[in-house]
């Protein structure tokens, strides 16, 4: 079994997928970079994309289609993008699930390694399905891309924000096809608050605040460890495969399924698993960019292991020709929550802001100098506006122009958008694209960084770099040998 890469905060490692030999299961060995050359490479290469179309696609031609992960949510994306052609392969770590998945595609052929997916069949795959944990995103999706496969890949996009700029950059320079999933994005409630907020609706934005209550799986302060109890693998888990490119350790029912989004290795937290939703309407209307600070604001006990069970982040978006500054609050959990009995106060924004709204477990407030948009959910298609010291529903809010597309479709439109966009080899067609959902993956993921070094940092988005050390370390992550990416 291979032997975890050491983590330096001082290198950046990429592992090359080269020579990969399907028998023995061997790649080269993994390479590393300084991390000067790491920045000078992202550097240069952050806006030179070289568009390479993607093979053209005949009116009624049939897309032939794999999945990465078929259980649980993964399942019901394998499902929405197998209507649009003939399915190929699936593979997914746990055999029970995988045939679960393919009762409809009794011969599509099935792996539990996405490796052997991609080196034995990847010739004949069009598009695939990525919905993994989100350690594993990147690495599947990026050796797919390489393939010339057009990739979807649910929220959050990558783990890391480095791995993200990677995804983005090996997208525009492949003309691959992309949309991350998160599925609020295929709403027209959405997409019209989007162009309310666009043309002015509320005014000059000045702030934005986005809560959750979750996590609602373990983190610090009921985990402050790895478990030392020994279990045997079941023999429908491929153990090896759900950990990738991570640190190996023994197997534990405490990772896996589900709870494994609390832990570092595997799972990016509240932050990650939400903000990808609860926060797209902010980014698509106010047209977020990157962000310039990041602050730990206050958070529950830290540890080497997982998130803490409650944290409030900011971001600060600087101005541009289009809008002024804008200050991100971020509020996830309960404060004062010990992780056994789930007791707490809920972290929210201050309460003047809902102007007699009681909050709902998560949701959204755009707060304009003209008025505040209020979405009570994660996914931006419902909203309320307050303007004139009252309330004004959606039906009641005078819409400007249509400028973004309709698709009213829901989480299977997603889809639609994404194989409507490989149909006409238009990366644009799929709204929340690498371009878009790379933008707002790294963004959120700095709060995690954030999170974790605890304080103030400085965020050098064209470097991918802090002003400190201690910061960057959480930029980017070392591969287990055999499970890294080319970003090449």
């Amino acid at each position: 079994m291979p032997c975890p890469i050491p983590v330096n905060p001082k290198l950046v490692y990429f592992p090359h997928l080269l020579s990969y030999n399907i028998r023995n299961k061997s790649y080269q060995k993994p390479f590393h970079y300084s991390r000067r050359a790491f920045l000078g490479a992202t550097a240069s290469a952050a806006f030179s994309f070289t568009f390479l179309p993607s093979r053209v696609f005949g009116a009624n031609e049939r897309l032939q289609i794999a999945g990465i992960g078929v259980g649980g949510k993964g399942k019901s994306d394998f499902d929405h993008a197998a209507v649009h052609g003939d399915v190929v392969a699936a593979c997914d770590i746990d055999s029970r699930r995988l045939d679960v998945a393919l009762r409809k595609h009794p011969d599509a052929v099935k792996f539990s390694d996405y490796r052997e997916l991609i080196n034995q069949l990847g010739d004949k795959i069009d598009a695939i399905t990525v919905s993994t944990p989100d350690h594993t995103h990147a690495p599947a999706a990026m050796m797919a891309m390489h393939k010339g496969i057009h990739v979807y890949v649910q929220k959050p996009m990558t783990h890391t924000i480095w791995e993200a700029r990677q995804m983005s950059m090996l997208a525009a320079q492949k003309g691959i096809c992309t949309q991350m999933g998160n599925q609020g994005t295929a709403e027209n409630g959405l997409r019209e608050g989007a162009e309310y907020i666009r043309t002015g609706g509320l005014g000059e934005v000045k702030e934005i605040h986005a809560w959750t209550n979750r996590p609602v799986w373990p983190q610090a302060p009921s985990i402050v460890a790895r478990p030392t109890e020994v279990m045997d693998v079941p023999d429908h888990i491929d153990w090896d495969s759900f950990i990738g490119p991570a640190p190996m350790r023994p197997y534990h029912s405490c990772y896996t399924p589900f709870k494994w989004r609390g832990w570092y290795d595997y799972g990016t937290g509240a932050l990650g698993d939400m903000a990808c939703h609860t926060t797209n309407l902010a980014f698509m209307g106010c047209e977020l960019t990157q962000p310039t600070k990041a602050e730990s604001v206050n958070t529950g006990p830290i540890n080497d292991e997982t998130y803490p069970s409650w944290a409030s982040v900011n971001l600060y978006f600087p101005k541009t020709e289009k809008r002024g500054p804008i200050k991100f609050h971020w509020y996830e959990g309960k404060i004062g929550n010990n992780g056994k009995d789930n007791k707490g106060v809920k972290n929210l924004p201050p309460m003047d802001l809902f102007h007699g709204q009681t909050p709902k477990n998560s949701g959204l407030l755009i707060v304009g100098s003209e008025g505040i948009m209020y979405s009570p959910n994660d996914y931006g298609a419902d909203w309320l506006v307050h303007k004139g010291g009252k309330w004004h529903k959606r039906s009641e809010v005078e819409l400007p122009e249509q400028s973004i597309p309709r698709n009213g479709r829901g989480d299977a439109g997603m889809k639609e958008e994404w194989i409507k966009a490989i149909r006409e080899s238009k990366p644009e067609i799929a709204v929340s694209n690498f371009n878009y959902a790379g933008n707002l993956t790294e963004s959120i993921l700095l709060g995690n960084v954030a999170m974790r070094a605890g304080g103030k940092l400085k965020w050098n988005a064209k470097k991918l770099t802090t002003n400190r050390e201690d910061a960057n370390q959480f930029i980017s992550k070392a591969y287990r040998s055999q499970w890294g990416f080319n970003p090449a």
